[in-house]
């Protein structure tokens, strides 16, 4: 049996073809004129999800559309992969090619790929962003991840930093989150400074210094700098060191509340993070305690 699609599209070829009129077309195929005419009209909850995939792709241009199945199901929706992969086709979206790169193992026992993190507060990774204001000044972003749960613990812009700011920033985050077992970082002088090691030593917190000229081993905060250079900092033009600080801010809560991470199955990191304790039935994050007795 034939279906009135079939036969729409019959019709359209009778008429293309032997420049057919309509009617005559519509009684050789046996097809209603009302039915031939009639055009199929989307539901509103389509249409709805539609517009939420183009605000979406708006966002997020560098996300795709697993990205976006992800941040909809983290709102409540109950959606196909399959089906947010045909809207995302049929509207265009898309995200533009990228060449892959080849990922390294690297040669130090201090690698993310052979000392990984097993649970929230075991390793943070650190290192340095550089970008510029608008009067072509230098700016300077710290930026500390969480391994395990992908959380930014702190993204702080400034104009420089020394060994001393670097703790200072380490000790405001310990008040309010606890001890890390171990911090991870390049061999930037701001962190190998005889300084900072005594200060982690005095702290009892481990110090993994990857190989040199070795990124890939320090592969979640590098992973964290790629997506900050491609979501933020190359999309922003920054006027003062008060509004990258302010973008700044609004960046990382965003990316910790709301964006989903493919790492950790499309959730944000805090929504993970949240989830993975309750799971193992951990306490929740102790509560912020004075830093005075920890800065440098």
């Amino acid at each position: 049996m034939v279906g009135p699609a079939r036969k729409r599209e019959a019709v359209g070829h009778l008429q293309a073809a032997l420049e057919m009129s309509q009617r005559r077309a519509c009684n050789v195929v046996g097809q209603p004129r009302a039915t031939q005419r009639h055009r199929p009209q989307p539901d509103a909850a389509e249409r709805r999800l539609r517009e939420r995939l183009h605000e979406f792709s708006r966002q997020r241009p560098r996300a795709g559309y697993r990205t976006a199945c992800g941040q909809l199901r983290q709102e409540g929706l109950r959606v196909n992969v399959k089906r947010v992969q045909r809207l995302w086709r049929e509207e265009g979206l898309k995200v533009p090619r990228k060449q892959c790169k080849k990922r390294r193992q690297g040669t130090s026992e201090n690698g993310s790929q052979r000392r990984g993190a097993t649970r929230p507060n075991e390793v943070w990774s650190y290192d340095f962003v550089s970008d510029q204001t608008s009067d072509g000044r230098r700016l300077k972003f710290l930026c500390v991840v969480d391994e395990f749960t992908r959380e930014c613990l702190a993204l702080v812009v400034r104009r420089s930093f020394r060994a001393k700011d670097v703790m200072v920033v380490l000790a405001e985050l310990i008040a309010q989150r606890g001890v890390p077992a171990h911090l991870r970082s390049d061999n930037g002088p701001e962190f190998v400074a005889l300084a900072v090691q005594a200060w982690l030593k005095g702290n009892a917190i481990g110090a993994l210094y990857i190989a040199p000229g070795s990124p890939w081993e320090n592969a979640y905060v590098e992973s964290f700098n790629s997506r900050l250079r491609d979501e933020h900092l190359d999309r922003e033009e920054f006027a003062s060191l008060l509004e990258a600080q302010v973008l700044a801010a609004a960046w990382r809560r965003d990316d910790n509340e709301a964006r989903p991470h493919s790492a950790l199955e499309y959730l944000a990191p805090a929504v993970f993070a949240a989830r993975w304790r309750a799971s193992v039935g951990a306490t929740p994050l102790p509560a912020p305690a004075s830093a005075e007795t920890l800065k440098p």
